[in-house]
């Protein structure tokens, strides 16, 4: 049986936080100087718990090839496992790999010098043709890159194929249709959609305003638009009626989503195209138990259909130990070798071209959105302003679990935003 440390909250967590944290000498001590090794064992921390079974299968890999392998360490709690990096920056243990986000999360690491540059790596792996220059764009700060891409996922609508077939319903190419089989779903007493009240409670919003109108979307990055315009809540009031009709599941459910999507207590999710793996580990069958479609858009007269896209950083705290060992797995990781065997693993979409995948649903979805008949953009995660996004996370979370009148939600998100965009100027 593979082994999980999973550390989660409570004690296992404390526990473990008090082990990295040992020795801090209060704050902005010195971390050590780099040992300059390039092989060995790293240590390695992530927020993703249930995905330490998979970077644990590439040990055998990354061990033949570079001579490292991960010693790792999962968190199930977002945000405990943000607090705890953070903190460790003022340690004499700070990670020499560890996960993050894009976005303004990575710029507030990049902005304090908290992390390695890459720019070397990145280089490289345009020259081989492992990475885009819309990837690279996304890890590129004042013209030199941080970090390298963990990941690369497209946000689609998954589905439970026994479902479908007996509801005799078509996977929809428009919003109409899309509305439609809601419906005929729920006359069946059969739940549409998955939702929950925690972390995970921006999909719908997301797109719900990219598929009416991206720049809209756009503009609620930058500041230009506001939670409250008119437009905004037009878009929330669609979204209480859909909740009004009993589309949702019960958002305060414990039930692991792969488990509901795989015994019926909804039939589609809007997810990350990551969500294979969960839904092979959970025992369904790609193709066969579930498939996955791109979500159309909510306006027509889009010309293209808006697909949210996310990247996930792997990163090297600059004043670890484990520097030079860090970046040396991160440029490995970066090739094809790597993630083909990261795709064998795990399962998701290749965010180098030259990699193998394996899954012909993940890879007929790589070629879908690049077929000039889709637009990518940046998933609300990664597009939206750190405190902004607390706020709004914790509000489209309480309007999942006690859906009403939008204006209260937008507002309380609205008064961090203006705080926020002030501060910037």
């Amino acid at each position: 049986m593979k082994s999980r440390r999973i550390v989660g909250a409570g004690i296992a967590a404390l526990t473990a936080a008090t082990l990295l944290l040992a020795g801090c000498s209060g704050g902005g001590g010195d971390n050590g100087a780099d040992t300059g090794e390039t092989t060995g064992k790293l240590d390695f921390y992530t927020d993703k718990a249930a995905w330490e079974p998979d970077f644990d299968e590439l040990n055998a890999t990354s061990g033949d090839a570079v001579d490292i392998t991960l010693n790792t360490t999962g968190y199930s709690d977002a945000a405990q496992y943000d607090a705890f990096i953070k903190q460790s920056f003022r340690t004499q243990k700070s990670p020499g790999l560890f996960t993050w986000h894009t976005g303004d999360s990575l710029k507030q690491l990049v902005d304090e010098n908290l992390v390695a540059e890459t720019t070397d790596l990145w280089t490289k792996a345009i020259d081989e043709g492992w990475a885009t220059e819309d990837l690279r764009s996304e890890y590129t700060f004042d013209g030199k890159q941080y970090c390298v891409p963990m990941n690369i996922a497209y946000w689609v609508m998954y589905y439970n194929k026994k479902i479908f077939e007996e509801q005799g319903i078509d996977v929809p190419t428009t919003w109409e249709e899309l509305d439609a089989a809601a419906a005929k779903l729920k006359d069946a007493g059969i739940t549409p959609y998955y939702q929950t009240s925690i972390l995970f409670t921006f999909q719908w919003f997301q797109q719900l305003v990219a598929g009416t109108d991206p720049e809209l979307y756009k503009g609620l990055s930058t500041g230009d638009v506001k939670y409250t315009d008119p437009e905004i809540v037009d878009i929330m009031n669609i979204w209480l009626d859909e909740q009004k009709k009993g589309w949702f599941s019960d958002a305060g459910s414990t039930v692991d989503p792969a488990v509901g999507l795989k015994q019926g207590d909804f039939a589609m999710i809007n997810f990350g195209s990551f969500f294979n793996g969960s839904l092979d580990g959970a025992g369904m069958v790609s193709g066969e138990d579930y498939d996955m479609f791109v979500i159309p858009a909510v306006n027509a007269d889009l010309g293209t259909t808006p697909v949210a896209v996310e990247s996930g950083p792997i990163c090297v705290a600059e004043n670890s130990k484990q520097k030079d060992l860090g970046l040396a797995y991160s440029e490995w990781w970066m090739s094809p070798d790597a993630q083909t065997a990261w795709n064998d693993a795990r399962g998701d979409v290749a965010f180098n071209p030259k990699a193998t995948v394996k899954d012909p649903m993940l890879s007929d979805l790589g070629t879908t959105v690049a077929d000039g008949q889709h637009t990518l953009f940046t998933r609300y995660f990664e597009a939206t302003p750190t405190p902004v996004l607390t706020v709004a996370l914790e509000q489209f979370g309480a309007f999942n679990a006690n859906p009403g009148d939008p204006m209260p939600f937008l507002e309380a998100i609205q008064a961090e935003a203006d705080k926020y965009w002030a501060d910037q100027k």
